[in-house]
Order: structure tokens, then sequence, then C-alpha cells
């Protein structure tokens, strides 16, 4: 068996994810570093774990691992274009290596492995896709031919649990996030009604209009505008953003500078 008791495994792992949830604030690298290092714990037969990320464009990234050998087998999968966690994050839901010196599929990749790695068999899960990325959980085990059926059903359950934690977090990530990037549109917001004199609504215009010329996110403008707070560079990257002839009668700023008044344009033209 790949584990003495499973119920003791799940209970284990249920206990983690829960834990990493109640957390006031989750940092990924270390939550996903704990997970990986946790699950290897109930996988007895493997001594190395990770987790692989992906992308269409063939970039490969060791998004987490207990020791050194899971990033060095991902930088060989990266520079030879094939291998068996980027089988198991593409093409299959679950790849099951069971003797690296003797596999045929993968050939450059388990002969670079056999070679400079102590590393002898594999298991692979996939366990998130989107945008453009996929991911994988591994196993890695220095003996030939330990994992069997017990432990492909055994990682599956784990795999389930990793994928459970990977978008809990990505989830608190992308909702700070965005409180971050409201925060600094607030403050960007708050400096243009001072400088120029304006109300909030015109002050949200001119920030997506300088968006929408400057061809960037409104919140990296806005984060643009905060850093340049006090400096002469705010008036040049806000006149630089509109063409003159369809500038509405400038609105007068603090200090000299001019803007246009977002709500007059129609009026004006």
């Amino acid at each position: 068996m790949a584990v003495a008791s499973r119920s003791d495994m799940m209970r284990d792992v249920a206990e983690l994810v829960q834990t990493l949830n109640q957390r006031a604030r989750v940092d990924a690298d270390g939550a996903l570093d704990e997970l990986v290092a946790n699950l290897l714990g109930h996988m007895s037969c493997a001594q190395h774990a990770g987790v692989t990320l992906t992308t269409s464009g063939g970039e490969v990234r060791t998004l987490a691992a207990t020791d050194r050998y899971p990033a060095v087998l991902d930088d060989i999968q990266r520079r030879q274009r094939e291998g068996p966690c980027l089988a198991a994050a593409w093409k299959h839901h679950v790849i099951r290596l069971d003797d690296i010196c003797s596999e045929e599929r993968w050939q450059l990749y388990c002969r670079e492995v056999a070679a400079t790695t102590p590393i002898r068999s594999v298991l692979a899960f996939e366990i998130f896709t989107g945008d453009g990325t996929t991911g994988a959980l591994n196993f890695y085990s220095q003996s030939a031919n330990v994992f069997d059926d017990d432990s492909v059903e055994l990682g599956l359950v784990l795999a389930t649990h990793a994928a459970l934690a990977w978008h809990m977090v990505r989830r608190d990530e992308q909702f700070r996030s965005a409180l971050a990037s409201r925060d600094v549109i607030g403050q960007a917001k708050g400096m243009l009604m001072e400088r120029f004199d304006i109300d909030a609504l015109q002050a949200f215009e001119l920030l997506k209009r300088l968006s929408q010329t400057s061809n960037t996110p409104l919140a990296e403008v806005a984060q643009q505008l905060v850093g340049r707070a006090g400096t002469e560079e705010l008036g040049s990257a806000l006149r630089s953003a509109f063409r003159p002839d369809r500038r509405p009668d400038g609105l007068a700023a603090r200090g000299g500078d001019t803007a246009p008044c977002a709500t007059q344009r129609a009026d004006n033209r």
C-alpha cells in the first residue's frame, strides 16, 4: 500500500487546505511549498515532489518543490521539450513512468535524467489548466517500479486536494490584487481632484482617457501617476495623453498645469 491509513491522509491534507483558507493572508509560494511537502509525506514510495507550470509557448517553471531535484528535472524537460510532467499537464491526466532506464517514451529526457540524477520513476497528475497555462503535481522516486495502482489512486486524491489549494491561493492573490488596484486608483483620483479642482467622476474620466491613449491598464496608469505625485512629470504625463486639437477649454490646475474637463468635451466641440 502507498500509505498506511488512507482516512488519516485525507484528514491531514483536508486540514492543511482548511488552514490555508483560514489564514488572514496566504503567501502563494510558501503555501504551495507547504502543501507539496505535506502531500509527499503521504506518498511513502516517493522521495521528492514538485509542481510544474507549463505554458502554450513552451515555458516550463517549477512552482513548488521539496528539494532541488524537481527543478532539475523540469529544466531537463524545458531544454528537451518533452517529459512525463509535460505530458501529464497537456495531454493526459495521469502519467506513470516506471523505469527511467528502460522507458521508450521521452528518450532524450530519460537519458539525461538517468545520467545526471538519481531519479528512476515518476508519477505525474494534471492539477489545473487555464489562460494558456497548465500545471502538474509530480512525485519522484529513486527506485524503479515503485508506483503501483494504489499509488495512482492515492495520487489522484492528493492531486485533487492540490488543485483545490491552488485555486484557493490564486483566488486570494487575485482578490488582494483587486483591492490594491482599487486603492491606488482611489489615490490617483484624489490626487487629480485636488490638483485640478475637479470631482471624482471627472478624475476617473481623466484616468480612463490616459489609459486609452497610452494603451496602458488603468491600474498601471494610476500607479504611475501616484508615483509622480508632487513632480512636474504629472502635468506632462497628463498633457501628453491628449491631442491639443481635441481638448476642450482647459481646466486650470493648481500650480499652473492644465488638463481637460472630461464632462465638457461633448459641449465644447
